[in-house]
């Protein structure tokens, strides 16, 4: 365990799509590359956007309509074993996303984010795409708020929510100086849009962003035919960073798991005296979001 006030490491895992046998196969998996992240001293281990429909691989065909509801049914499943792990391997777990139907009836994206102190957060995506609204009736959510970790505050924005610069901006108000991005594109046209959006964030917002996109193809369902990935940890342009500002890479659609050591003293350093202050240089007195409460 890497964590102290200044830094911390993290780990993002590019998830290999495919079919599975039972579900047991899938949370051997996650088992194995949380193992992975805790060995290597972790703070931090991401998976990406929708990964758990993997657990519909084994099961018999379905309808779009129904594809939110067989998820929900892995729902508790899922959440008591990242629960377990994150006690167990010492780390903090950004469970990608999962698709659930609430206590209202209403399916929703979420990201379930267990802490290694027991803890359990789960933050729903806002902006659902076309295809999640059409095909899956799922609804955005209405909360946009940090998470409190015992290495600071994290913001969790769910693939198309990073295109929306109002969200990380709110997230970075409350305090945040990470955000985890999981994320699921078919395309490259659509990785390209939420990695460039990401790396505007942390110009924008002089914070990290660390992403994890999943490969392969999921069975069962006729409206995510592939998927294409590059995760990567990325972090603002200036001095004490990556000249590229890119603090690690994923190989292209390979499963792979990746790290980075982030410095958030170096953030610090930025926003008060980086080349650019585009945090602190903004125009409160022209433009101002507020957010309803």
């Amino acid at each position: 365990m890497m964590g102290s006030n200044e830094k911390i490491r993290v780990a993002s895992v590019q998830w290999q799509a495919g079919k599975l046998t039972d579900k047991a196969q899938f949370f051997d998996r996650i088992e194995y590359w949380v193992r992975a992240a805790s060995d290597y001293g972790s703070d931090f281990v991401v998976f990406p956007e929708l990964f758990t429909l993997c657990l519909l691989s084994p099961e018999t065909p379905m309808e779009p309509k129904e594809v939110s509801a067989r998820s929900h049914e892995h729902t508790d499943e899922f959440v008591d074993r990242m629960t377990s792990l994150a006690q167990s391997c010492r780390i903090n777990i950004v469970g990608g996303s999962h698709l659930r139907i609430d206590a209202d009836g209403v399916a929703r994206n979420t990201s379930y984010v267990a802490l290694r102190d027991g803890s359990m957060h789960a933050r729903d995506k806002l902006h659902p795409t076309p295809t999640e609204d059409s095909a899956w009736n799922v609804v955005g959510g209405d909360n946009a708020d940090v998470v409190q970790t015992d290495c600071g505050l994290v913001g969790v924005m769910i693939c198309y929510d990073s295109e929306f610069p109002e969200m990380s901006r709110r997230l970075i108000d409350q305090g945040a100086r990470v955000l985890f991005v999981p994320y699921c594109t078919d395309t490259s046209h659509g990785h390209l849009r939420v990695r460039y959006c990401c790396h505007a964030r942390t110009v924008e917002n002089q914070c990290y962003v660390v992403t994890s996109g999943i490969t392969g193809d999921f069975h069962n369902l006729p409206q995510q035919f592939c998927n294409f990935a590059r995760s990567a940890v990325l972090t603002p342009s200036d001095l004490p960073f990556a000249r590229d500002g890119i603090a690690a890479e994923a190989s292209e659609n390979a499963e792979m798991i990746i790290y980075a050591d982030l410095d958030l003293a170096a953030l610090d350093w930025a926003r008060q005296e980086g080349s650019v202050r585009n945090l602190g240089d903004r125009r409160h007195d022209l433009y101002s979001v507020e957010w309803k409460r």
